[in-house]
C-alpha cells in the first residue's frame, strides 16, 4: 500500500498535546477507511504538522482527518522509504 506524508501549514498556536489528541482521533476512525496513520511530527515554532500514513490513496487519508477532527492537510506527497 502506498505511503504518504501530509503537511499541515499555518497552524498558529499548535501544540504537541493538541496534535497528540487529534492523532488519537485519527486512530479511532482510520480502520473504516483502510488507512494506517504511522507517525506524526510537530513543529510548534513554524506552526506545521507532518503525518506519515499508509493509505490506498491520498483521498482516503483526507477522509480520516475530516471525520476525526476536520484538520485537512495543505499538501500530500507519496513517499518511499530508503
Amino acid at each position: 500500500m502506498p505511503l504518504y506524508m501530509d503537511v499541515h501549514r499555518n497552524m498558529k498556536g499548535v501544540t504537541s498535546a493538541a496534535v497528540a489528541e487529534a492523532h488519537a482521533k485519527d486512530l479511532k476512525v482510520q480502520g473504516k477507511h483502510g488507512v494506517d496513520f504511522k507517525r506524526y511530527w510537530v513543529d510548534e515554532k513554524a506552526g506545521m504538522i507532518f503525518c506519515l500514513v499508509e493509505a490506498p490513496n491520498p483521498e482516503a487519508a483526507a477522509r480520516v482527518h475530516k471525520e476525526a477532527h476536520g484538520l485537512l492537510a495543505d499538501e500530500v506527497h507519496e513517499v518511499h522509504q530508503g
